[in-house]
């Protein structure tokens, strides 16, 4: 439970932290609230050689209305899209779901950014952000990318971005369906979900049922054609591939997925 040695570079700006990431290349990585990061170190299942901490950049923890869309920097911690009474207003899915993320103390740590950089499809937020349409801002050494959530998680914590890149801003369309509900089934409350649902009017969302938060397209289609919830909760294990584990077998996981998203629905109803 002791990490490998590593070099501790504390950046004070967003144009810092990119000059260290392009000194230190592919050794280094970047550290949020480190709820993410720091447990892998621990377990030797990351190792990276210097860690840049991002701490001290105060300029990217904001939440603003810019109209059509929010915009949240990435350093936002949980407690504030939590609290927040914009998003309470706007976008009240991620104001619920950030709350349940872990405990107080994780949430008063853990970075918006941080969870969705960490790409662990296990987590709550990057599929409640894919549900809600997000794109993600991610600066460069060359340059400024706006990258669609569908588009950002690649495979088992791994995503998108570039080798030196930075995720900077998350952006959120105001929704045109007013309806949203967030189900997950849990050990204990502060674990991981063993399965997790996120709608926003007919977009639905999984959580760890694949290697990458998914979209269940197949709900989404019975719904656009129709569907009653029970009936369109059907689908809900159609085109995933849950993981097996102590937890729950795949079986148990789809059976999950099929119960929380018809409770979802049902919600919005």
């Amino acid at each position: 439970m002791i990490p490998s040695p590593f070099t501790y570079k504390r950046a004070t700006s967003a144009d810092e932290a990119l000059e260290l990431a392009a000194e230190y290349g592919e050794d280094a990585k970047f550290l949020a609230g480190g709820h993410s990061l720091l447990p892998l170190m621990k377990l030797r299942l990351a190792a990276p050689e210097v860690l840049i901490d991002l701490g001290g950049i105060r300029d990217l923890s904001y939440i603003r209305d810019e109209g059509d869309h929010i915009s949240i920097g990435a350093l936002t911690r949980h407690h504030d899209v939590q609290h927040s009474d914009v998003l309470r207003a706007e976008l009240p899915l991620l104001a619920h779901a950030a709350g349940q993320v872990g405990d107080p103390q994780i949430r008063h740590r853990g970075t918006i950014g941080g969870s969705v950089a960490h790409a662990d499809p296990a987590s709550d937020l990057p599929a409640v952000l894919l549900a809600l349409g997000a794109v993600f801002i991610a600066r460069g050494p060359q340059a400024t990318r706006e990258i669609p959530a569908t588009e950002f998680f690649q495979s088992l914590f791994e995503t998108s971005l570039e080798p030196g890149d930075l995720l900077t801003e998350i952006r959120i369309p105001k929704p045109a369906r007013a309806g949203w509900a967030f189900e997950k089934f849990t050990q204990r409350a502060i674990d991981w979900a063993i399965v997790g649902v996120a709608v926003q009017g007919h977009q639905v969302a999984l959580v760890n049922m694949g290697s990458v938060p998914l979209r269940a397209t197949a709900v989404e289609r019975a719904l656009a054609a129709g569907d009653s919830p029970a009936a369109a909760a059907a689908h809900a294990a159609e085109g995933t591939s849950a993981p097996a584990d102590i937890r729950a077998t795949t079986p148990y996981r789809e059976h999950l997925a099929r119960v929380l998203t018809r409770r979802a629905l049902e919600k919005i109803q």
